[in-house]
C-alpha cells in the first residue's frame, strides 16, 4: 500500500476540475498517526507523538473549518476492520462538511492554515482524504 500524507498539486487539480465549485462536499479523512511526530530537522516545535501533533494541527484546522462555513460532521477511532486489506489499518476517522469546494479551497489556501499544516504532515504516517457529496 503506497503511504499519502499530503494532497499533490495534480491532486487539487483534479478535485478542481472534477467537483463543481458550489456543491457542497462531505470530506473523508482515513488518518494513521506516527508513534512519534516526524517535525523537520531543526524545527522549533518539541518532541512528541503523532496524535499529539494532530492535536496541536486540530486546535487551528477546527476553527479554520468553521470559519469557511464547514463543520466537523463526526470524528471517531477506528476499531475494526471487517472489509479491508490485512494491511490497511486507520487510526481515526473525521467527516467534514463543507458548504462547497471553493470554500474548502479557500481555506487550505489561507496562509495561516497552511503555517499551521506542519503539524498534520508530522503527525501522520498514511491519510486519505476522499471528497464525497451527500445523496
Amino acid at each position: 500500500m503506497t503511504r499519502v500524507i499530503d494532497p499533490t498539486p495534480e491532486s487539487f487539480r483534479s478535485l478542481s476540475r472534477d467537483v463543481p465549485a458550489d456543491v457542497p462536499i462531505v470530506m473523508l479523512n482515513l488518518l494513521r498517526f506516527r508513534d512519534e511526530a516526524a517535525y523537520p530537522s531543526g524545527s522549533e516545535h518539541s518532541a512528541c507523538s503523532g496524535r499529539e501533533a494532530y492535536a496541536r494541527y486540530g486546535a487551528h484546522a477546527f476553527s479554520a473549518v468553521k470559519a469557511a462555513g464547514g463543520e466537523v460532521v463526526f470524528a471517531g477511532s477506528a476499531l475494526a476492520y471487517p472489509i479491508a486489506p490485512p494491511d490497511e489499518r486507520w487510526d481515526e476517522v473525521l467527516l467534514v462538511a463543507y458548504p462547497s469546494v471553493r470554500a474548502f479551497f479557500q481555506m487550505v489556501m489561507a496562509p495561516d492554515y497552511q503555517a499551521q499544516s506542519v503539524h498534520r504532515t508530522a503527525a501522520l504516517l498514511d491519510a486519505r482524504l476522499i471528497c464525497t457529496q451527500r445523496s
